[in-house]
């Protein structure tokens, strides 16, 4: 069979499957049926399917379930709407207060998370309502919460950028670390847009006066022993609003950035591998969760109160992740068995050989991967599209990026920011969907879309970027090997 042919009747089956609506891991399992029966040996080969879904599974993949178990942790037991309180709480007169709010709670949540559909709900379902309530435009309220969740997939712990190494056979901890960098330029470009935006039109977001009284209450700190309260201290000088809206950030934001300090120290220092740094954040995640339980049966200050960690949050939080894991599971499987059905068919060898000889340079051929990525993103989830165009990209001695001596640590960033931007382009952007169900009903889908638009451009901006200076991607990563 020839190589197109053979390219067009597997890459056909998975999107015709996925199209009529069944789950991703099962599109990917009718492929590699047909293309292990037909290329690979007939009824031998399906005899060693299951052995090669065994071997799919990986160890290297570990992290992905204890990074998703640490946010799971963080957001069932409450401290990650704690966290965004505090915050909250922080940020005062600046124009579209609630939006900053957003893009700030955001990227902190992102570095602990690792998932973006978490982000976006949680800041939408908490912030969404207040700001329509108060007056702010649709534009400006839903854009930056979409646009600052989808930052989880760059900034370490990203689930998808380890699936990405793994997958890739590529250093985990190498990516994770490159992540950083145009994951805070981001954030910070979202932020300059917003009170940029605000200030010329200050109708998008009307500015109020926060009920702020609570700040001007004397504040108290007490013991809680036996049931019994002691005060032991109570202060009413001339910083006491000062003292109330920094002690929330002390108490529910630094313990959190000693989660990150923990991961990313870990892998930047080389003190641990990628698989036990997960580990040691979810440590340290349950460590946090603890600190605040004792926190709120043994201490009080007043305006400030403890989280909910009990072992039902755990156990759910377990529960959560094992769903997220298993589907994941499935979905590497399947895409790994399909990767070899493409391979012996001669679709892969059979494209790279047409692409070779258009005499096209490493640059071009990364604006073309780019291209694909952004088009395949308006129609199919991250996941799907990334093991769609993994076997062509990076797999293997014939890849594109083998080919070229295309730099593999700043190749997978760019992927990352491009499926990044994939979740916010219509019709199936999948980011849209989440706000478009934590929104108030009379939210349309069209201003859902509408305010994701200015955020597209500046992630646009931000790819341009690190095509145009690969440097901003590569600089942190080199420090470390």
């Amino acid at each position: 069979m020839e190589w197109h042919l053979a390219l067009t009747l597997l890459l056909g089956t998975v999107c015709i499957i996925m199209f009529l609506g069944l789950p991703v891991a099962l599109a990917f399992f009718a492929a590699n049926v047909l293309g292990t029966y037909l290329f690979i040996g007939g009824d031998i080969g399906l005899l060693f399917m299951p052995m090669e879904f065994h071997n799919a599974i990986k160890f290297t993949l570990s992290p992905i379930a204890l990074f998703l178990l640490m946010g799971e942790i963080l957001l069932q037991t409450g401290v990650a709407f704690k966290a965004i309180g505090a915050i909250d709480r922080l940020i005062s007169r600046v124009p579209g207060r609630l939006s900053v709010v957003s893009i700030v709670g955001g990227t902190v949540f992102s570095s602990l998370s690792g998932s973006t559909i978490a982000n976006t709900a949680i800041l939408g379902s908490v912030l969404l309502p207040d700001m329509l309530k108060r007056g702010y435009q649709p534009a400006i309220a839903m854009g930056p919460i979409m646009a600052v969740g989808g930052i989880a997939m760059l900034i370490p712990p990203s689930a998808l950028a380890v699936l990405l190494a793994s997958l890739a056979e590529q250093s985990v901890a190498q990516l994770l670390i490159a992540g950083i960098v145009p994951g805070i330029l981001m954030a910070v470009l979202f932020f300059a847009y917003v009170v940029g935006r605000c200030m010329i039109n200050p109708e998008l977001a009307p500015a109020y006066v926060p009920d702020e009284s609570h700040l001007d209450a004397p504040l108290t700190v007490s013991l809680n022993f036996g049931g019994a309260s002691r005060t032991i201290m109570t202060y009413n000088g001339r910083l006491l609003r000062l003292a109330n809206r920094v002690l929330p950030f002390f108490f529910y934001i630094l313990p959190l950035f000693v989660i990150f300090i923990v991961v990313v120290g870990s892998i930047f220092f080389k003190i641990a591998a990628p698989t036990e740094a997960a580990a040691l954040g979810c440590v340290a995640s349950l460590g946090a969760c603890y600190f605040f339980r004792i926190f709120k049966k043994t201490t009080s200050i007043s305006g400030i109160d403890g989280a909910d960690f009990n072992w039902r949050a755990i156990a759910k939080a377990l529960m959560e992740t094992a769903k997220i894991n298993t589907m994941i599971l499935f979905i590497i499987a399947g895409s790994l068995v399909f990767s070899q059905a493409l391979s012996n068919s001669g679709a892969t060898d059979g494209l790279l050989q047409a692409v070779t000889s258009m005499s096209l340079t490493p640059l071009t051929v990364v604006i073309v991967m780019m291209l694909v990525l952004l088009f395949l993103g308006a129609f199919m989830d991250q996941v799907s599209m990334l093991l769609l165009t993994l076997p062509f990209f990076l797999l293997g001695g014939s890849s594109l990026q083998v080919v070229f001596n295309i730099d593999v640590i700043w190749l997978m960033v760019l992927m990352l920011i491009t499926m990044e931007i994939s979740l916010l382009t219509p019709p199936f952007g999948l980011l849209l969907y989440v706000m478009k169900g934590v929104a108030p009903f009379k939210v349309s889908l069209g201003q859902v879309v509408t305010s994701a638009m200015p955020f597209i451009l500046i992630e646009l901006l931000v790819l341009i970027l690190l095509i145009a200076v690969p440097e901003v991607a590569t600089w942190l990563p080199k420090q470390i090997q």
